[in-house]
């Protein structure tokens, strides 16, 4: 099973933004989608509950009769979104859940001094071979200083930058809605869905196999 996390443990980089809408494209491609959030708070639900009856389904975590969180059956497509402040055991036994994971990083030397020391620390991570993990530009402005200073820091770095997302109202105001970039019709988005083009392409990749038996890599409910 796919299970896709967003990643990064600065806040306000833009992971739910990714997470939902990663979540969004699975689901306009007929998936069975589970979008959850890792910690106990389940912040992921507001924005499910604020999703459109019409709209491509996106399950929630299931809540069993202990109180524990499982994957809904029948789901083929993960999507885990992540709390600010999460690091080693905890990050790490995210990781070993992820299939593939994205981090979100923003264009702000203070955001890559802040996410400097996690990234090398993904990079040393012993199993961080058997997932395939990429970089994303948050809230981008083209041709800027930033911007470049960005694509720079990325270089120094053994993940690919999938692409870069524009600073647009458009995100907002559609998760205000319950809704992502593949909810509506194409036209209103078109400069956005060109940008997300080589990020679902790279989701659409298979990821490389899983290592390890029983539950673990490829079981998300492991965690719990």
């Amino acid at each position: 099973m796919p299970v896709v996390v967003v990643v990064n443990p600065k806040g306000g980089v833009g992971k739910s933004t990714v997470s939902t809408n990663v979540a969004g494209y699975f689901a306009s491609k007929g998936a069975q989608v589970m979008l959850g959030d890792v910690d106990k708070q389940q912040t992921s639900r507001w924005w499910l509950e604020h999703r459109p009856a019409n709209a491509n389904p996106i399950h929630p975590w299931d809540i069993d009769d202990d109180h524990k969180l499982k994957v809904p059956k029948g789901v083929t497509h993960v999507v885990l979104d992540t709390p600010a402040g999460l690091e080693g055991k905890a990050l790490k036994e995210v990781l070993k859940l992820a299939t593939k994971a994205i981090v979100p990083l923003q264009a702000s030397v203070f955001d890559m001094h802040a996410t400097h020391e996690f990234l090398h620390a993904l990079a040393d991570y012993k199993k961080a071979a058997r997932i395939d993990i990429g970089l994303l530009a948050m809230r981008v402005k083209d041709n800027t200083h930033s911007f470049q200073h960005l694509q720079d820091f990325c270089k120094e770095l053994p993940f690919p930058l999938l692409g870069a997302v524009r600073d647009t109202q458009n995100y907002v105001h559609l998760a205000a809605q319950g809704l992502t970039l593949f909810d509506v019709t194409p036209g209103r988005v078109q400069r956005d869905l060109q940008q997300w083009e080589p990020i679902t392409r790279w989701l659409d990749e298979p990821a490389r196999p899983q290592m390890g038996k029983g539950k673990g890599a490829s079981d998300p409910n492991a965690w719990y």
